[in-house]
């Protein structure tokens, strides 16, 4: 199938529920987070040609394990307007070691590397061992400081110890950074605003079973909010069921306005602000 052909069926199959037009009205967007080597539906170059003439001008796509560290960068190199990170998720904690380390070094200072991340902590899962968790937690922090990049810090079920850690590095933190694809409870939510990060919101703040997130995100000010979707994970309803993809971005950003009885334009334009504070190589 040629390019033109496959961005018309990812038009029709993935919002052909939406009136294009309309997106198009809005500031431009950043997608912060989502892992474009895990996305399936289509090819890379395909995937991000077709966000761009949707206005998502820029992109993000996540590090988070020994198998894709190396790759993300390439990926990066091959795609206008995309970006990446280096880090390992607190699932992959357990391959850690001095050669990780080392990618992590060489390719932190390079141009399309905007943060350090995906690192902190899952208990809710616990595919690595709590303590090998937080033990790569705190090393991937230290990276951090050392290269002047910001975090992206996964928390679930591990507030208590996230914040513990995070406050024993936070005099050396400059860039700070974001609890991403936020779904903790309040005392994690207060301690990212009173220390300057920002809160990532996704396709998560539709689904019926997340009043909690809705809660968050009403009082989280609009200047400490940037725009993800986790894609290929977190679809937003109504197209839960589908693999999620940058495209939904616009929806979600209208849904994150009505929920904050906001403009969307007015909303997008802060947040683009946000994110360009934050994440400052792009």
């Amino acid at each position: 199938m040629d390019k033109n052909k496959i961005t018309e069926a990812l038009l029709k199959t993935s919002v052909g529920l939406m009136d294009k037009s309309s997106w198009q009205l809005h500031s431009p967007i950043v997608e912060t987070h989502f892992h474009l080597d895990y996305l399936k539906q289509a090819d890379p170059k395909d995937i991000m040609t077709f966000a761009q003439s949707l206005g998502i001008t820029k992109a993000i796509t996540i590090s988070v394990s020994a198998s894709n560290i190396a790759e993300v960068l390439p990926l990066a190199l091959n795609n206008e307007g995309l970006f990446t990170t280096q880090g390992i998720h607190p699932h992959h904690a357990i391959e850690w070691n001095e050669q990780l380390e080392e990618i992590m070094k060489q390719n932190a200072t390079h141009p399309k590397v905007v943060a350090i991340g995906e690192i902190g902590l899952d208990y809710f899962y616990n595919h690595s061992p709590p303590d090998v968790q937080k033990k790569v937690f705190r090393r991937q922090l230290e990276l951090s400081i050392e290269f002047d990049l910001p975090i992206i810090v996964h928390s679930r079920e591990a507030d208590s110890d996230t914040i513990n850690i995070l406050s024993e590095y936070m005099p050396d933190l400059t860039r700070k950074g974001v609890i991403h694809s936020f779904t903790s409870e309040r005392p994690l939510l207060d301690f990212a605003l009173e220390q300057e990060f920002y809160v990532g919101f996704n396709g998560i703040i539709t689904f019926k079973s997340a009043q909690n997130v809705r809660e968050s995100l009403a009082v989280t000010p609009i200047e400490r909010i940037v725009l993800e979707t986790d894609a290929p994970f977190l679809t937003p309803m109504p197209f839960r069921g589908r693999e999620n993809a940058p495209f939904y971005l616009p929806f979600i950003a209208d849904s994150m306005a009505q929920q904050k009885k906001i403009e969307a334009r007015t909303l997008l334009s802060q947040i683009y602000q946000n994110t360009h504070q934050l994440f400052y190589k792009i």
